[in-house]
């Protein structure tokens, strides 16, 4: 990535740290989730470079999702991790 080599050619005394965003809102690894799907126990690891479910490495919580479900889904929403559209009260 951009970020790497940038940091490679930088002066010794620099300390340059590139931020993966998305990666930080996260749970840590090791984490395990769980969620029921349609009376399923859906398990994830959480992993260093991306998640186990069923023996399986994902690089994303998405790609399990859509396994699981046979639909695309945000994975972090699909496991509760993030807040979703409220619902408009009718």
């Amino acid at each position: 990535p951009k970020a790497l080599l940038d940091a490679a050619k930088a002066p010794a005394h620099v300390v340059v740290c590139p931020v993966d965003g998305w990666r930080s809102k996260l749970p840590a690894e090791g984490t395990i989730l769980r969620r029921e799907y349609k009376g399923r126990d859906i398990v994830v690891r959480v992993l260093e470079d991306g998640f186990e479910h069923d023996g399986e490495t994902y690089r994303s919580l998405s790609a399990i999702a859509k396994a699981v479900t046979g639909a695309h889904w945000n994975g972090p929403l699909f496991f509760g991790l993030s807040k979703g559209r409220k619902e408009v009260a009718k």
